[in-house]
């Protein structure tokens, strides 16, 4: 599947229309369910595929983020070959009481990858996090970058954001299913 095909698709499966009540507060007619292209292995898989082009050289282990980067990251990592950390939001009290799990991050070149990136916060905070860890953290890789200032603020962190799709994707591949 080509990146319009893709977008046609993401949006097809993930954009569900009615009555949703938003984190915010807000009621929308409109959500972006982007489990729905998680839980799909062959969308998922095609999404893998062509993300594994936009991974930068060097990098040695792929991170993906509670909850959703998880699946990303898995899926990246059989396109990849590359070994893969599983993060989470906060570190668990019991176990191994570690932050990240799976593959050693400290003095590794880590890519932080997220499925959705709309304001950035939390990938900026997990980065921080495993900076502090010891990884050597310069991008991020998204599926979908809303476009909601997630670029610029992770930027500002030392942060480059790399996205297979965008809000402005889904936006036209929507707007030609329509014609």
């Amino acid at each position: 599947m080509n990146l319009t095909e893709l977008a046609f698709e993401v949006d097809a499966v993930c954009r569900l229309r009615g009555e949703f009540l938003l984190r915010s507060g807000r009621t929308a007619t409109e959500y972006f369910d982007k489990y729905r292209f998680e839980a799909d292995p062959v969308l998922l898989d095609a999404l893998a595929g062509q993300l594994a082009a936009l991974v930068p050289p060097g990098t040695e282990v792929l991170a993906g983020l509670e909850m959703g980067g998880i699946a990303v990251v898995t899926a990246l990592g059989r396109h990849t070959g590359l070994p893969c950390a599983f993060v989470r939001k906060t570190a668990k009290a019991y176990g191994t009481a570690r932050l990240a799990e799976g593959a050693e991050l400290a003095g590794r070149r880590v890519l932080v990858v997220e499925d959705v990136v709309t304001s950035g916060g939390q990938l900026a905070i997990s980065t921080r996090q495993l900076r502090e860890l010891g990884a050597t953290v310069d991008n991020a890789l998204c599926v979908i970058d809303r476009e909601e200032g997630g670029a610029a603020a992770l930027a500002a962190d030392g942060i480059t954001l790399g996205a297979l799709l965008t809000r402005s994707d889904l936006d036209r591949a929507r707007a030609t299913a329509e014609r």
